[in-house]
């Protein structure tokens, strides 16, 4: 038997229904904040991603797919969703007199990672990016995105979280510190962190190895290197989140992993219980300098990616039942061939006239099509049967009240919607 890859999931049924309601109130959120929908491909030039995430970050060094083409070219599976945005932006010429670009994806990653509960090796990512502002007041909304998302959806106990890692001065200052403040801990440090002495010392502060090292809780803070400006842009985030109404506080520990971040970053948390590492629902920050060396023009963007699959498991940690309706409009029912083609040319002018509409495929007996119609929780019947349709009539029965009737055929229409516009929600209409 051929299973599915490590790390990799199936998702059907009602966990498939769970998506899909999560993927509509995004795509309807998005249509709100007038963000387009971008689509790129699965696969891009590794080059993208060693020049967009740098050569030292983990996703490149430990986790991305990397393959060659039968033609001999370098491709990797992307990891991430803004380098490929941002590669289109340039690569579209969507720069222009029409700035920002707005753009939101909702599409597959790959990690090679290690497996557990909201951590795969593909996973599915909803992420945004702002190209082409430097305006802070753009850091504030793409911050409220995910916070409104998590609303709408039924999440109360969520933090925001920012923190600033300042301009190029602020972080060059800041590099500094951190290097003469750790190169006498050298040896205290893992092997990753040791190499990012060297190469990139703000990514020893996000180090999951050394994090409960005395030397981490120590090291100088951000805050005391940022440069009048820095400040003074991080002060204004602030005071645009208190206008939203977004509670937030203030993470100095939070720089980001991928090397292009620069100013605001944050992390949204949700409190939920047993959740562990997986508490991180959503993360993000402001970027400039990343289209300027993917070969673009120097503008400036903002986004955030989270895991769908991190957020259904928050969801489901917290009971939190979504709005998944798994019923039917309509069952037909036949017996006979004479009644079953009656019942194909029913099912295609019904679903034609957008109803959801289910026959049987399987020659089962009446007793065992109305077991299925109940299973799959059908709110109409349609019995069919020879006789009375040579008389113009069908039989139907209102699933939920019991009630059968004898309709015309000419008026099945009206019963249909007579049925299905009765308050559902009543006590005396439930499935």
């Amino acid at each position: 038997m051929i299973t599915k890859p490590k790390g990799c999931y199936d998702i059907y049924g009602v966990e498939a229904k769970k998506w899909q309601y999560i993927n509509s109130v995004i795509d309807e959120l998005m249509s709100k904040y007038n963000y387009d929908f971008i689509r790129t491909p699965v696969f891009e030039d590794t080059n993208l991603f060693h020049r967009s995430v740098g050569n030292d970050s983990d996703i490149v060094t430990k986790e991305t797919y990397d393959f060659k083409d039968r033609a001999g070219r370098d491709l990797t599976l992307r990891p991430e969703g803004t380098a490929g945005v941002v590669r289109s932006y340039i690569e579209n010429k969507m720069y222009g007199d029409n700035l920002p670009v707005k753009l939101y994806y909702n599409e597959t990653m790959y990690r090679y990672e290690r497996p557990q509960a909201g951590r795969e090796r593909e996973l599915t990512q909803f992420g945004c990016e702002v190209i082409g502002s430097d305006d802070v007041m753009v850091d504030a909304e793409i911050i409220s995105i995910p916070v409104n998302l998590f609303k709408i959806l039924g999440l109360k106990d969520v933090l925001v979280k920012i923190n600033s890692i300042g301009d190029q001065e602020s972080r060059t200052n800041y590099r500094n510190a951190l290097v003469d403040y750790f190169k006498p801990h050298e040896e205290e440090l893992c092997e990753d962190c040791k190499r990012r002495l060297k190469t990139n010392p703000l990514r020893i502060l996000d180090c999951k190895v050394d994090k409960d090292l005395s030397i981490m809780k120590n090291a100088p803070k951000i805050s005391e290197y940022l440069n009048e400006y820095s400040k003074n842009r991080f002060l204004q985030v602030q005071t645009y989140l208190e206008a939203m109404n977004i509670d937030y506080e203030i993470d100095e520990k939070i720089v980001r992993g991928l090397d292009y971040y620069n100013h605001t970053v944050f992390e949204i948390e949700a409190n939920v219980k047993d959740f562990g590492s997986n508490n991180v629902l959503a993360a993000g920050g402001r970027y400039s300098g990343l289209v300027k060396n993917l070969g673009g023009p120097d503008d400036s963007g903002v986004g955030f990616g989270m895991g769908m699959s991190r957020l259904l498991l928050a969801l489901l940690k917290e009971n939190i039942e979504l709005p998944i309706d798994d019923s039917i409009d309509i069952f037909i029912m036949y017996v006979n061939e004479e009644e079953k083609q009656t019942a194909i040319g029913l099912v295609q002018d019904l679903r034609i006239k957008g109803y959801s509409v289910e026959t049987e495929y399987n020659n089962r007996s009446l007793k065992s099509q109305f077991k299925r119609a109940d299973r799959l929780k059908a709110k109409i019947l349609i019995i069919l049967n020879s006789d009375e349709i040579k008389e113009g009539n069908i039989k139907m029965k209102n699933n939920i009240t019991k009630k059968e009737e004898m309709v015309n055929i000419n008026y099945l229409e009206y019963y249909i919607e007579e049925v299905l516009t009765i308050d559902l929600d009543s006590e005396d209409y439930k499935i």
